[in-house]
């Protein structure tokens, strides 16, 4: 029988949340180990959850400009600047 992990344990496991990091798989800012857990973005005070790309340092975040999409396929952002907060759920 294995123990149920406490937070103390299961947040050593985690890697260190990046100043920077994107969803896209092809951006240099991408972190795979980052996306095995939930993670959560807070903007000016509110959850969010259509965050595509943040940055910590500069406060900025990038969402989908509705459903607008580029001749690629993938979705137009657009950059909102203000309190930028990443954690993990």
């Amino acid at each position: 029988m294995t123990e149920a992990p406490t937070p103390e344990t299961s947040a050593a496991e985690r890697p260190a949340l990046p100043d920077r990091l994107s969803i896209d798989a092809r951006s240099p800012h991408h972190v795979r180990a980052v996306f095995d857990h939930d993670i959560g973005i807070r903007f000016n005070g509110k959850d969010r959850n259509d965050v595509e790309e943040y940055c910590i340092s500069e406060g900025w975040v990038r969402v989908p400009a509705g459903k607008t999409v580029d001749r690629k396929g993938q979705p137009l952002l657009i950059k909102l600047k203000g309190q930028v907060e990443a954690f993990y759920r």
